[in-house]
């Protein structure tokens, strides 16, 4: 099989806005499996990479989650107020640098026993953004903070602390509808018991 780089090739790239992060046009020409050449066009939405991380008491078999309002899941017909683990952007840090402080800042929870879960592509089709995901501690005793976030940037997030088989609950009733929140559960399920300790 030829390698991707052979069978594609870059005709045009157009910026169509970088007002907020960048919506570039791609224009390409791609080689089939057939051996013919197609000329194709797709929009990619750069906003960086990013990281996400479910936290998790070891001594209660709780989870840390957030809410915040989204504008795009509140144009698509949901009320806005999506519940989800503690996540952010890189911006040029590490993934395991930039995790522990965004957690920090929207939980309030100084995180231990980091570990790295798997990595993810979000949405292939439309956006570059890579996600790297992770698993966490807390405990009372590591509480920094209230969380809520940087209100400067915006942010006005909701902790919520809950039982992992009551967030597992969630999901089937249809509360909880964040990709990266639904696979960092159903991770912790498939391969963690409540009490945190591998089944």
């Amino acid at each position: 099989m030829t390698a991707t780089q052979d069978r594609v090739r870059i005709v045009e790239t157009a910026v169509l806005s970088d007002n907020w992060y960048v919506l570039k046009k791609i224009t390409f020409d791609f080689l089939r499996r057939n051996g013919t050449w197609q000329r194709q066009s797709r929009e990619a939405y750069d906003r960086g990479n990013g990281a996400t991380i479910l936290l998790h008491n070891p001594a209660t078999g709780n989870v840390v989650l957030t809410r915040q309002f989204r504008m795009p899941v509140f144009i698509n017909g949901h009320d806005g107020m999506l519940i989800e683990a503690a996540a952010g952007l890189l911006d040029d840090a590490t993934p395991e640098a930039r995790i522990c402080a965004e957690a920090e800042e929207e939980t309030g929870f100084r995180v231990r026993n980091l570990r790295k879960v798997f990595e993810a592509y979000m949405s292939p089709g439309s956006v570059t953004e890579k996600l790297y995901f992770y698993l966490g501690e807390y405990d009372d005793a590591g509480r920094t903070g209230h969380g809520g976030g940087i209100e400067d940037e915006g942010e006005d997030i909701e902790v919520i602390e809950m039982p992992l088989h009551d967030a597992l609950a969630a999901i089937e009733r249809g509360e909880i509808v964040d990709g990266k929140t639904i696979m960092l559960l159903q991770y912790a399920a498939l391969h963690e018991c409540a009490n945190g300790h591998q089944r």
